[in-house]
């Protein structure tokens, strides 16, 4: 079977067919991790990250590659988890800049198409890591451009790029000795393997795409990561703009859209105001007290479907009601609208990303504004960071994503967020987080606060202990199955059958002389005795620092050190 050009359609049953294969082999790509312990998430985040992607180009229908590789990308921006779910948004993003203006593209226009994925994908990450799936979607672009040159059939150009893509995972042990000592090949690049091979069973018609397409609805469900906000500081009437808005306007082709007038008119009923405009869709989010007239104003310029409106202040109360707050739950009387005052921004706000309902507390307690629960196994995707940052009333938010996994997803919320300042402080811990969080003070600039923020998450020591999920040998440490390990700011350092044993061998790693205070984080199902033995070694053996024990309920990790 020969093909000699790819169209709209054509790009989104590759896109659907790799979705279906990275899907069929999350759990072998999740199994690639090279640390030994239960959070392998790379082909979640990726798998999630598609998911996205897919809800996107599924609203639209077009023979127009440019404009469906559009929406593709838009959609994987906005639902990118992790750094592979980033990585992989933005080789789309640069391939949708190389094709956005094409109805077909032929052989040697999607080797190009790719080359620039690659290009874009670099430029995001501020410090490229070869022996990922860079490496891999790198040296399978550049074999196509050569190969481009030779055949004009994209389904033999797809072979060799799958070929070279293989060759190249084989190799990424070689340029990466961690995962040389793990006996690992790169999970991200495994990933985008998959997905390529889907790409290619589409092309040769041995996908079908409305079985698919059902899957896909499916495995949509296990979704399950939502954010959570912290218990929030303002009352209930005092939230201004309290009808939460989000829809689509398919744009009319006889009216002119000017994204500049929108903005400023909804900016004269609302707040919190987020376009996204696509060449046939505008995503719009607003808050306003007038939802009437936020639809009168935009109906003008087309159709609106997938409407979404909430009233927020019924959603406070809510919370108030589960966390149970001080406040009690009050009624809106709609003849209060007029008495409601616009209230000034405050200067800072955080939001965070936490495990465990303990630990949310803490950020709660100490002042975070919002809380999404994440962490190791569920990576808030960029959209959520978007939501959590947009709910905020101040002008300038600090995002604390405490995992080096999340960083990358917080980074991509600057570039979508217009109304106030996002600051991502690069916490990879949770102890680092509540360093970072405590360090930020209202009397400060906002540059004095980042330094102060960025100082606190040196100033502060992380440990943890979890499980093996494999037999391992990592930093001459021999591990097997079921032992317990013990982690030092993201290295093993020791592992044991006995989590007592292993507990006791990581804080004496981590505490020395100068430490003051040692905060114990709890995981869920831990068991009470264990703890008390902890404390008392620590007492005995370290008698000049303060211990303080949190039920942290975090999952994974039966304890969590911090040590200051």
């Amino acid at each position: 079977m020969s093909k000699v050009f790819i169209n709209g359609t054509d790009f989104m049953n590759m896109v659907l067919s790799g979705a279906n294969v990275l899907h069929s082999n999350v759990e072998k790509i999740n199994s690639l991790n090279v640390f030994p312990v239960p959070d392998g998430d790379t082909g979640t985040n990726m798998n999630m990250t598609l998911t996205s992607g897919i809800e996107y180009i599924q609203s639209k229908s077009s023979d127009h590659i440019g404009e469906m590789a559009e929406a593709f990308s838009k959609g994987l921006l906005m639902g990118a988890r992790g750094n592979s779910g980033v990585i992989l948004s933005q080789l789309f993003r640069g391939f949708t800049k190389s094709v956005h203006e094409l109805n077909e593209i032929n052989a040697v226009q999607f080797a190009a198409a790719l080359q620039q994925g690659v290009d874009t994908a670099y430029q995001a990450v501020v410090k490229p890591i070869e022996g990922t799936i860079l490496t891999v979607a790198k040296e399978s672009a550049k074999h196509a451009l050569f190969v481009s040159h030779q055949t004009d059939h994209i389904i033999e150009l797809l072979e060799e790029v799958i070929n070279e893509a293989k060759k190249s995972l084989a190799r990424t042990p070689d340029l990466l000795p961690v995962l040389k000592q793990a006996g690992v090949v790169d999970s991200g690049g495994q990933g985008l393997v998959f997905i390529y091979q889907g790409f290619i069973e589409a092309l040769k018609g041995s996908f079908n795409v409305d079985s698919n397409v059902m899957h896909h609805t499916d495995y949509q469900k296990i979704t399950i990561n939502k954010p959570k906000p912290a218990q929030s500081n303002i009352a209930t009437e005092d939230i201004t703009h309290f009808y939460d808005m989000e829809f689509f306007i398919h744009l009319s082709k006889e009216v002119h859209f000017d994204e500049s007038v929108l903005r400023k008119k909804l900016a004269e009923i609302g707040d919190s105001i987020v376009l996204i405009p696509d060449d046939d869709f505008v995503k719009v989010h607003v808050h306003s007290n007038s939802p009437g007239d936020v639809l009168n104003l935009t109906i003008q310029y087309g159709e609106l479907t997938r409407l979404h409106i909430q009233n927020m202040r019924d959603q406070h109360r809510e919370i108030v009601e589960e966390t149970n707050s001080i406040q009690e739950d009050e009624t809106f009387n709609e003849k209060d609208e007029t008495s409601i005052t616009s209230v000034e921004p405050k200067t800072f706000g955080m939001v965070t990303v936490s495990s465990g309902d303990g630990i949310s507390d803490v950020f709660s307690s100490i002042g975070v504004d919002y809380v999404l629960f994440g962490g190791q196994t569920m990576n808030p995707s960029t959209e959520d960071l978007v939501k959590a940052v947009e709910s905020i009333h101040a002008k300038y938010i600090f995002i604390l994503p405490n995992n080096s996994n999340i960083i990358l997803a917080a980074q991509q919320v600057k570039n979508l967020i217009e109304d106030k300042e996002v600051i991502v402080i690069p916490s990879k811990t949770i102890p680092q987080g509540l360093s970072a969080a405590l360090a930020l003070q209202d009397m400060n600039d906002v540059d004095e606060n980042e330094h102060l923020m960025n100082q606190a998450i040196q100033d502060v020591q992380s440990g943890c202990v979890t499980i093996a999920v494999r037999d391992s040998q990592m930093n001459g440490i021999s591990i097997n199955e079921g032992d317990y390990i013990g982690i030092q700011e993201n290295q093993i350092v020791t592992a044991s059958n006995e989590i007592i044993e292993t507990s006791k061998e990581l804080l004496q790693l981590m505490i020395t002389e100068e430490n003051e205070m040692l905060t114990v984080f709890i995981g869920e199902g831990m068991a009470a005795q264990h703890t008390d033995i902890l404390v008392q070694f620590v007492e005995e053996s370290y008698p000049d620092i303060e211990i303080e024990v949190i039920e942290g309920g975090q999952p994974i990790y039966d304890y969590i050190f911090s040590v200051e």
